[in-house]
């Protein structure tokens, strides 16, 4: 049992509990047992923290099953090796030196130290963004639904933003809250917090600290900061843009906005492709640039470290540093005037091509058995599912049996990634003793 295998059956064993949950006939309002494929692919989507759904969540659960996948979303968000771990520390269990190895490949840390202390500044980092998130949202949520009920909206969407998942109990996600300042505001930072990386906002955290204790020590900060904080920003700016471009005149879902609440929506919009699902308009009613630039956001997703999915904003910006390298004619990778690891450089590579193939293989088995479904709703489909993001265009209800365990599979291979799945087959990677001769070879 490689840490990998333990890691990969930990996802699998967790989605299993949550399908039994949600089958059972208290998570549903009509008092029914559940579809087990239903059951399936919601527990699914929740575990890997996704947001797709091919159910009405507010109509077709009851509290318990909507209490069920709130659990779901938050075990997903944080890990399971993460939520493991805090409930191995509440036992008082010590930690030994297989453990800490499982919770550094999960958390995709570069070494051992402080590994059992960054999960409990994880759990605490969680509960301050996930409680702020619900006393905003109160504000909004109590004087149109009352007390009891607008407390439990304000719970369920804070922890499903913050965790990247995007289930909501509104038929139409925030669709109705398009011009509310208050949702769009509190939602899209914890989209964002939660989905750059606990380890930026701990970095994030100290610097602030040590600027208002006016301390002489100079702030470093992290190659990874850096490039974390520097493309995010880039990306939600871009992203705006380029949704105000595609959507401006689109009666379907800026058109009939004012000017400020225009930007507004495509801020929002630019924010939750980084594998968030809320959306506050029509996706299936967007102009068909608007959705490939969505599909585009999504492919790159959040942080590593965080709630999110996609292949990540480091991989991308590394593919950048290639490409810009090699346009310059050199030799070496350089990123902030520091040279990118060789072995970093293939571990890209090999997630980029992996990714690429497993959304090819998953567009053309749906394209096959769903031939009713436009190419774009497909490849959109799978592209959320991969990123686990849980934006969709409409069709995740109407799809069959068989596109539905595809998604599954896809949702699945997204969160726990395709190279450590691999990993988990093959066993431990083992170093080739053997060095071939280097041959030159045509490429580009």
């Amino acid at each position: 049992m490689t840490v990998p295998r333990t890691i990969c059956l930990g996802f699998f064993a967790v989605i299993a509990v949550g399908a039994f949950l949600l089958m059972l006939p208290i998570s549903t309002n009509d008092g029914s047992w559940s579809n087990p494929v239903t059951a399936l692919f919601t527990s699914t989507s929740a575990v890997c923290v996704t947001g797709l759904s091919v159910v009405d969540v507010g109509k077709f659960y009851s509290f318990w099953g909507q209490l069920f996948l709130v659990l779901l979303v938050q075990i997903g968000g944080l890990g399971y090796m993460t939520a493991t771990t805090f409930l191995l520390l509440l036992l008082g269990r010590k930690f030994g030196l297989r453990d800490k190895i499982a919770i550094q490949q999960s958390l995709d840390q570069s070494g051992l130290a402080g590994v059992v202390q960054l999960v409990r500044s994880i759990i605490a980092t969680t509960a301050i963004f996930e409680l702020t998130g619900v006393f905003v949202l109160l504000l909004v949520f109590i004087p149109q639904h009352g007390w009891n009920y607008g407390l439990w909206l304000a719970i369920f969407h804070s922890v499903n933003s913050f965790n990247n998942a995007g289930f909501s109990l509104f038929s139409d996600s925030l669709i109705g809250y398009v011009k509310s300042v208050p949702v769009n505001l509190v939602v899209t930072l914890l989209i964002i917090f939660g989905g750059i990386g606990y380890e930026v906002i701990m970095e994030m955290f100290l610097a602030v600290r040590d600027r208002l204790n006016r301390t002489r020590r100079k702030i470093v900060f992290s190659l990874h900061f850096k490039v974390v904080t520097t493309t995010t920003i880039f990306l939600l700016i871009l992203g705006t843009i380029a949704f105000l471009l595609t959507e401006f005149s689109n009666a379907d879902t800026f058109g009939s906005l004012s000017y400020s609440e225009k930007v507004m929506a495509a801020w929002f919009q630019s924010v939750t492709p980084r594998t968030a699902g809320f959306n506050t308009i029509d996706i299936g009613k967007m102009t068909d640039a608007g959705l490939f630039i969505t599909i585009a956001l999504m492919f790159i997703g959040a942080s590593p470290g965080s709630t999110g999915g996609g292949i990540k904003t480091t991989t991308f910006r590394v593919l950048y540093s290639c490409t810009k390298a090699v346009l310059q004619g050199k030799d070496e990778v350089s990123c902030y005037q520091r040279r990118v690891p060789y072995s970093l450089i293939l571990k890209t590579i090999g997630v980029v091509f992996g990714s690429l193939m497993l959304v090819i293989i998953a567009t053309v088995l749906i394209s096959l058995s769903d031939q009713q479904f436009e190419f774009l709703q497909v490849l959109f489909e799978v592209m959320s599912a991969f990123a686990t993001v849980g934006l969709s265009t409409g069709i995740t209800p109407k799809l069959s049996t068989f596109a539905e365990l595809v998604i599954i599979a896809t949702m699945y291979l997204g969160r726990v990634g395709v190279l450590l799945l691999i990993s988990a087959v093959l066993g431990d990677p083992k170093h080739s003793v053997v060095h071939y001769p280097e041959e030159n070879l045509y490429v580009g």
